[in-house]
């Protein structure tokens, strides 16, 4: 059963990044990057926390690393699918190859950044993901606005 995220008006404006990873550096280099924007970062070290946060946050875009050991990003992308509005996931990795990559499009996440992070490609990536959430959001909120 999907469960249905806290949304508000105008936070689905707010680009809300899960950083999810087992390595501190992971999350200080996407910190060093969406720190100097408006976008929010929230950072989780396991999938469990990942979990309990997202059921309880409206966050649009979760940057996932492959290996969270000893579950994988596949394991996070069937967590996510359960939210009314999955968040978009991003999967990086050391070793970002077309395999992975055609591999993650074809489950379902939007896009694989390889590490160390460019800058220019996170923010790319992660503005793109954030407008594909925002879009298939926008429809249930209207929708739920003329339920009231």
């Amino acid at each position: 059963m999907r469960q249905q995220p806290r949304i508000a008006g105008s936070r689905t404006e707010s680009v809300t990044v899960l950083s999810l990873s087992p390595l501190e550096d992971d999350h200080a280099s996407l910190q060093a990057i969406v720190g100097h924007s408006k976008w929010v970062m929230f950072k989780a070290d396991r999938l469990q926390d990942a979990r309990n946060f997202l059921r309880r946050h409206d966050i649009s875009v979760v940057v996932c690393e492959k290996d969270l050991r000893p579950e994988k990003w596949t394991d996070v992308l069937g967590q996510i699918n359960e939210l009314l509005y999955p968040p978009s996931l991003i999967v990086t990795s050391r070793l970002a190859d077309e395999r992975l990559w055609a591999e993650a499009l074809n489950l379902g996440a939007w896009d694989v950044l390889a590490k160390p992070f460019d800058r220019s490609e996170v923010l790319r990536s992660v503005k793109a993901a954030w407008q594909h959430w925002h879009d298939q959001v926008r429809p249930g909120l209207q929708v739920n606005k003329a339920a009231s």
